[in-house]
């Protein structure tokens, strides 16, 4: 399947990237993960750490393990804070 895939914050600094399309077999958010965590070592650096990490599954948030078979965008990003 095709994704959309958004990174915010230090994410998209690490990686470089603000957004990109893939091609993913991944079945869930952690799953997906994985997959990208083994592309480069700026995205493993990214991922290194899933506690700071926070995710939203077609603009709703979700936890790791939540399904994206059906999903068009996935976005992480850092914990939220308030101010």
């Amino acid at each position: 399947m095709t994704l959309d895939v958004l990174y915010f914050a230090w994410l998209r600094e690490r990686i470089g990237l603000p957004k990109e399309r893939i091609e993913t077999h991944a079945q869930t958010v952690s799953a997906l993960i994985d997959e990208l965590r083994t592309r480069e070592d700026r995205y493993a650096l990214a991922f290194s750490d899933l506690d700071a990490v926070r995710v939203a599954v077609d603009q709703e948030l979700c936890d790791l393990d939540a399904p994206i078979t059906n999903a068009r965008e996935v976005a992480f990003f850092p914990p939220m804070t308030g101010g």
